[in-house]
């Protein structure tokens, strides 16, 4: 009875978890989601802990330890999220990630260490000599064995869980700004090569399975100890671990910042398919789900990234995008002046204005200027404006940032226009409003073969009638390298702080 009531919070934490995913495909939804496949992970913890039995019967125990360990994270978690500023929320999010991939790493470290020392052993899959009966409790010599399935399974575990943990570390702190860009020359034959000795070394582990001698001492018919007698290649196992762990700061050391949402997307599937791993290892339908789920989800958008970036899969896998390009003449060249405008004429041109269409981009997020933002929209409304919102697959650090921060101050979904859809709108817009986007609006991803954003699908704002940049500086964006736009003849210059600027470009328009 109690094993179908476990099955049946198993099989409630898988439904919730896709119930949960479908709703996240939609901001309005997407925070009820979130809590449906909250709920359902709680309920699948809580069935776990108190209704499951291993093969013997026996429950788990040491609960003090397990909901200590529950209240600390929690408590950690919850702290961490209400105190996180939306513009760290990347390096949140690499953070959280990289916690699973060690998870999902020290779990294959745990059961690899068990399955050594306690082989199967079970009537079929032993010979014993000699017969039982007439050892009298002494020491037997037995077959035991170690299935290769098993093995496959873990060494698959602690390869992903460990370049995920490691990656997203690295994220992390280049995110943050803690660790900088590095790559030498000939890096990408070291990851191929750090790859391959780490998977040719499971290889030979996973080929190490089998049966092997054991040896046993017996107390009348009961096996009380079993020692493993093999020389099994532990030191090797260590040395994959070893070698994953420095794939991983490899693979993402080199990316530029301009890149970092394909890796955050891309290191969430490792610690997805990694914990798929784990799921499969304790035959747990839950933890299968959900990896299974995560590891799609991340796979998914992952070739979505890629392609709003212009970057092939093969490409990011092998760690050689981004970091290493170098601005060419986009950059370098000198590109004439710009020009500035007042804020009393952008209020003007704003306030007369058919439509308008606002490109939030990172220095909104720096700003926090998102409720100045919806703000200036009402107001512009107010007066006959038709205001929309242009959003950039990769807006700010990661998919999604600029959604986020919009809905946190209740701007209509309905308002925020997916790139296809901004760009069909541009050649009606009378006004274009950036407000800290860079790269994504930089026409050099479209006319300049030497940049090393060229072939980036951007934001077509220069097919509007006149563009308006607000930036604290004419300092080059994420990719390092100057934007044209910022120097053709229909596009301003509004100087300073997104919210400053924004707050009193609303005084202006109201003075009007």
């Amino acid at each position: 009875m109690e094993l179908n009531i476990l099955t049946l919070c198993y099989l409630i934490g898988s439904v919730t978890f896709i119930l949960g995913l479908k709703m996240l495909s939609n901001p309005a939804t997407a925070r009820k989601g979130n809590l449906i496949a909250a709920a359902g992970m709680i309920i699948a913890i809580l069935g776990t802990i108190f209704l499951y039995k291993d093969e013997a019967g026996n429950k788990l125990h040491n609960y003090g330890w397990i909901f200590g360990g529950i209240a600390i994270g929690g408590v950690i978690g919850t702290l961490a999220a209400k105190k996180v500023k939306m513009t760290a929320m990347p390096e949140m999010v690499s953070m959280f990630n990289g916690m699973g991939g060690a998870c999902a790493a020290l779990i294959s470290i745990v059961e690899f260490n068990h399955l050594i020392k306690h082989p199967h052993l079970d009537q079929d899959g032993f010979t014993l000599y000699p017969p039982l009966s007439s050892l009298g409790g002494h020491g037997a010599s037995l077959t035991g064995y170690i299935p290769a399935t098993e093995l496959v399974i873990i060494m698959a575990g602690l390869i992903i869980g460990s370049v995920s943990f490691a990656g997203s570390m690295i994220a992390w702190g280049k995110l943050n700004g803690t660790i900088k860009d590095f790559s030498f020359k000939g890096q990408h034959i070291i990851n191929l090569v750090l790859l391959a000795a780490a998977i040719g070394l499971s290889i030979v582990i996973i080929s190490k399975a089998g049966h092997f001698g054991v040896e046993a001492n017996l107390s009348g018919n009961d096996f009380q100890t079993v020692t493993f007698n093999s020389h099994f290649p532990i030191l090797i196992f260590y040395a994959v671990f070893a070698l994953a762990l420095l794939y991983g700061v490899f693979f993402v050391m080199p990316i530029g910042g301009a890149d970092m949402p394909v890796v955050i997307s891309i290191l969430n599937s490792f610690t997805g398919v990694a914990a798929a791993c784990g799921g499969f290892l304790y035959d747990n339908k839950v933890m299968l789900t959900g990896g299974i789920l995560v590891g799609a989800a991340g796979t998914l958008l992952t070739i979505l990234m890629c392609k709003a970036m212009n970057r092939s899969l093969a490409n990011v896998l092998i760690g050689s995008f981004g970091g290493g390009a170098k601005a060419g003449p986009a950059g370098a060249k000198q590109q004439g002046a710009y020009k500035e405008i007042t804020l009393s004429d952008a209020a003007v041109l704003m306030a007369y204005a058919n439509k308008v269409m606002i490109v939030p981009g990172y220095g909104l997020a720096v700003a926090q200027a998102q409720h100045a933002c919806h703000d200036l929209e009402k107001l512009l409304e107010s007066k006959g404006v038709e205001v929309k919102y242009a959003i950039h697959p990769v807006a700010g650090r990661m998919p999604g940032h600029m959604n986020v921060l919009l809905a946190e101050a209740d701007v209509s979904y309905e308002k925020l226009l997916e790139m296809e859809q901004a760009n069909e709108e541009f050649p009606s817009t009378d006004v274009v409003l950036i407000l800290g986007a860079n790269d994504v609006v930089n026409p050099a991803a479209k006319t300049d073969p030497s940049s090393p954003i060229y072939g980036m699908p951007i934001l077509d704002v220069e097919l509007a009638k006149n563009v308006i940049v607000n930036k604290r500086s004419m300092k080059p964006g994420y990719a390092g390298i100057e934007n044209e736009l910022f120097f053709q003849k229909k596009t301003s210059m509004l100087f300073g702080d997104a919210k400053k600027v924004l707050q009193d470009l609303i005084g202006e328009i109201k003075n009007l």
